[in-house]
């Protein structure tokens, strides 16, 4: 499972969020060329004269706080500080796994990153919780942008301090980007790519500079990623995995780890943001502890125990069968729901279209008929969740019906390489006859595979040169075990002989990054405003980038060019209208097998938070903005 881009942007890592200053907006990305040198050195501090000052960005300029706000409106500004924090990790991105960790450093390609590292971290901007898309300074106390948009200036706070209190300074400001740039990890170079120049001007000014046409939302992926101390990189190589405890700026500092077993972190006391805005509020606990567990079922049972204290229960079979425990009957832990008001996004089981057998969407969609999701929901999943449909399930991307005008525009110049279904009312997945044994969706599936060449010899499927279809389902857990053995065995009945492979997380993180797989689960989700990561799950780039999150393969020109519809939108409208075609051709594409998504958060925890009133809209919130009510550890420690 990948972390959302929100999330990851408000912990410090990446983001795809970006600002468009209202002369480009009305012009569209480029159109403007950046100011000469001697124009921009004419106004003071040597930005153009055109400049805007601005204490906040977002997608489309929109700030729903003021320049004078004082926290955010769904933290609790007085919040105690104190007491621990422990959980499971609940999600992973870039290097990460959930199931153990190698090295200190998520950033790069090597090794498996441990959880929660980027609360050491502080950004230049951070994004509110309650917006679709904007950010407020937190190590930049402001930002001036350049009417064109192709040049921001931040301005540093000067009392920004590493925990050995040393100045945070524009020069470790460039030396991070140039560490990112030059060993990042794949998606995060490839998200600054058309991030030009970073320079210092002075202790306290940073210049970013970008290159027309940049992607809408390259200066807020760049405003969310970590700042590293140049002093520290310079005698640790950003490239390397590594244990050694990194130095870092943000409200906690590593305190004690066991490689593969657990991180723990301590909050620092005097931390210099503390005060911020962004940061009122926030970050109340005075330690931070993720545990390792083989899988979330054993996790379970470590939770039962006490060995940490919050949990997200992803498994309708879980959530309905055991959390009946006697904590939870005596009231010493709590089991709740909450909303969850982000777009649900992308989770199946995604083909990797760069295998031959994969090549042809017949032969895909002939698969994915042969996954009976409404029986799978009544036996297995408790009616608990609804089929994803489209890559932009629950939000106003997702296409249907016939296509608009607007979106036949974006279409009619690859209508000749289209599906004609693309033109049509976008696809849905059949709906079977919930008996676990459709025979119409079976033989659907047949003739589709013999339109594509394939046989049945001998109980086998096989193609034209004899050679039995085989497939391989591989996992890091066994959480999907269950799920995926009812639809091996559907595969059995025509002929396809599929596997289910569970891997240590160390070579799943391997097979992942080289495309070594048949069939993977993944979920990917989008920001309200999604930008510059459709080119990272979708472009034919990241298709050939080693790492990327295009798992699939998708390398269509048609896709391509939807991206870039999207990616040059001169406003929300624009945008939407291309990530609903870019919809319709992804739908028809047959790249994956939709899964499931579900509307609500299914939390536990032992009986010792407390928590604001109001829940972020688009976060659940837990780890920044709960307090504690008691001070007792886990019995993980």
């Amino acid at each position: 499972m990948s972390i959302s881009r929100r999330t990851v942007l408000r912990i410090g890592a990446a983001s795809a969020f970006t600002l468009l200053p209202a002369v480009a907006r009305a012009q569209g990305p480029g159109a403007a060329a950046p100011p000469a040198a001697g124009e921009a050195a004419a106004a003071e501090g040597g930005v153009s004269p055109a400049a805007v000052e601005r204490h906040g960005i977002s997608f489309f300029g929109d700030l729903a706080y003021p320049k004078d706000f004082r926290h955010f409106t769904y933290v609790n500004p007085d919040a105690p500080k104190g007491g621990p924090f422990s959980q499971m990790g609940r999600a992973t991105f870039y290097n990460q796994s959930l199931n153990t960790f190698d090295t200190l450093n998520p950033y790069n390609q090597r090794g498996n990153g441990a959880q929660g590292i980027e609360l050491i971290y502080d950004t230049l901007m951070t994004a509110a919780g309650d917006e679709k898309s904007a950010m407020y300074g937190r190590l930049a106390s402001a930002v001036e942008i350049a009417d064109e948009g192709l040049t921001y200036r931040f301005r540093l706070r000067p009392e920004a301090r590493f925990h050995d209190g040393s100045p945070v300074t524009a020069a470790d400001v460039a030396a991070s980007f140039e560490a990112f740039k030059a060993e990042g990890y794949e998606t995060i170079r490839m998200a600054l790519r058309d991030l030009t120049a970073v320079e210092a001007d002075g202790d306290h000014g940073v210049v970013m500079r970008f290159r027309p046409g940049r992607a809408r939302d390259v200066p807020l992926t760049a405003a969310g990623l970590p700042i590293f101390s140049k002093a520290f990189l310079a005698k640790h190589p950003f490239g390397q995995s590594s244990l050694e405890v990194p130095l870092g700026s943000g409200p906690y500092k590593v305190a004690r780890f066991e490689q593969g077993r657990f991180i723990e972190y301590h909050r620092i006391a005097d931390y210099w943001g503390r005060d911020l805005p962004v940061m009122k509020g926030r970050f109340n606990f005075d330690t931070v502890r993720y545990e390792y567990f083989r899988d979330r079922i054993a996790g379970l049972e470590g939770f039962k125990g006490r060995a940490y204290l919050f949990r997200e229960e992803f498994t309708a079979r879980e959530w309905a069968t055991a959390y009946d425990f006697p904590a939870v009957r005596e009231g010493r832990v709590k089991v709740e729901t909450l909303p969850d008001e982000s777009f649900s996004g992308v989770q199946g089981w995604f083909f990797n279209t760069r295998r031959q057998k994969f090549f042809d969407r017949r032969v895909r969609e002939a698969i994915g008929l042969l996954f009976d999701f409404d029986w799978t929901r009544k036996n297995l999943m408790y009616d608990s969740y609804t089929r994803t449909v489209s890559f932009f399930q629950n939000s106003e991307m997702m296409a249907q019906g016939r296509p608009s005008p607007a979106e036949l525009k974006l279409l009619e110049p690859f209508r000749d390489r289209l599906p004609e279904e693309v033109f049509e009312e976008p696809y849905v997945p059949p709906v079977s006859d919930g008996s676990g044994e459709d025979r119409n969706l079976r033989r659907q599936a047949l003739n589709l595979l013999k339109d594509a060449g394939y046989t049945v010899q001998q109980g086998r499927l096989v193609d034209p040169r004899g050679e039995a279809f085989t497939m391989e389902f591989l996992d890091d857990d066994g959480s999907m075990e269950r799920h995926t053995s009812r639809f091996i065995g559907h595969l059995k009945k025509v002929g396809i002989e599929a596997t289910f492979r569970i891997v240590d997380p160390a070579q799943f993180q391997m097979r992942l990054q080289n495309f070594d797989f048949d069939l993977v689960v993944r979920r990917y989700s989008f920001a309200p405003y999604p930008g510059d990561e459709l080119r990272a799950y979708f472009s034919t780039e990241a298709a050939r980038t080693r790492g990327s999150y295009n798992v699939a393969g998708i390398a269509d020109p048609a896709v391509d060019a939807l991206i870039n519809a999207a990616l040059a939108a001169p406003d929300a409208a624009s945008l939407v209208i291309a990530c609903r075609a870019l919809d319709r051709v992804l739908r028809a594409g047959r790249y994956w097998i939709p899964q499931w998504y579900s509307g609500v958060h299914r939390i536990a925890y032992w009986n010792q938070f407390d928590r604001p009133a109001t829940k972020p809209r688009y976060e659940l919130g837990v780890l920044d903005t709960w307090w504690s009510a008691g001070s007792e550890p886990a019995r993980g420690g």
